[in-house]
């Protein structure tokens, strides 16, 4: 079985998408976790530097993303002595445009670390979730309701079609073959699905994310995210979005989306089984 990724690299530079990134909304279209992860990489990869942290990334999804070959380009905006931002565009290269096709463009800002003014502020009560206990090579997510005192943790998305508070449990695809992610990346990704766990709801889901913004405090410690629901609102077609991410050690980062009304292509997990991306084959 090949290893399990998003991309595969090739001689020309550019990135092939595997199976694992295709997108349930339609056929020949790639998710949104490996595109936003993508520029992620990008932009970690060549414009990090020691000493300064990623602390937010956007990204604008305005085109959807198709199996075609794909690169990045970055540009950095600002370099300061404090903060950094540098900007990635997703582009892919189609056999019907003789011009490499932008579908999304992100800014990373990188913050310096230091250390945290003298005084105290409010923060959310320590307690926070914790996944079950699976394999270390186990990349399928696992669900549970977020408001159960004790909550089960499944891969079964079918009985988590409700109208209910959910939570997400990930350890993230990496993006490129053969290229572990990095703790930044995996928190890009695992935020993405900020629109799932708001934008699922009992007739399954029917918003889409047109972008994704993630804020870090700190980077995660260990290789697996919670991705909690803290807010949803929908009016006329429009909904945001919000959730925490935490590790073992507690929150750490912030997502958000916003969706539109894409209830054309609606998708019933009652009806889907996403674990089969995963199956040999």
């Amino acid at each position: 079985m090949a290893p399990t990724a998003f991309f595969e690299p090739s001689d020309d530079g550019r990135l092939y998408p595997t199976r694992y990134s295709h997108s349930l909304w339609a056929p020949n279209t790639l998710h949104g976790p490996a595109v936003c992860g993508v520029a992620a990489r990008r932009a970690e990869a060549e414009f990090g530097r020691n000493g300064f942290r990623p602390a937010r990334f956007t990204i604008d999804l305005f085109k959807a993303a198709r199996t075609d070959p794909t690169d990045t380009v970055g540009r950095v905006v600002r370099d300061g002595g404090r903060i950094r931002v540098v900007e990635v565009d997703v582009v892919q290269y189609r056999a019907d445009s003789p011009e490499p096709v932008t579908v999304g463009r992100s800014t990373t800002v990188f913050v310096r670390e230091s250390t945290n003014p003298p005084g105290e502020r409010w923060e959310r009560p320590a307690e926070y979730p914790t996944g079950p206990e699976v394999p270390a090579d186990d990349l399928l997510s696992y669900f549970s309701r977020a408001d159960d005192a004790d909550p089960v943790w499944s891969h079964d998305m079918s009985p988590m079609q409700a109208p209910v508070r959910k939570r997400l449990w990930t350890a993230g695809v990496p993006i490129v073959t053969n290229e572990p992610l990095t703790p930044f990346v995996r928190t890009v990704i695992a935020a993405e699905s900020t629109s799932l766990v708001g934008n699922w709801g009992s007739g399954g889901i029917g918003f889409i994310n047109c972008d994704l913004t993630v804020v870090l405090a700190r980077l995660p410690h260990d290789g697996r995210v919670i991705v909690e629901t803290d807010s949803h609102v929908e009016f006329d077609g429009i909904s945001t979005s919000t959730a925490s991410l935490y590790d073992a050690s507690g929150q750490f980062a912030t997502g958000a989306v916003v969706g539109v009304n894409n209830a054309a292509a609606e998708i019933d997990f009652t009806v889907v089984d996403t674990r089969e991306r995963y199956a040999e084959g």
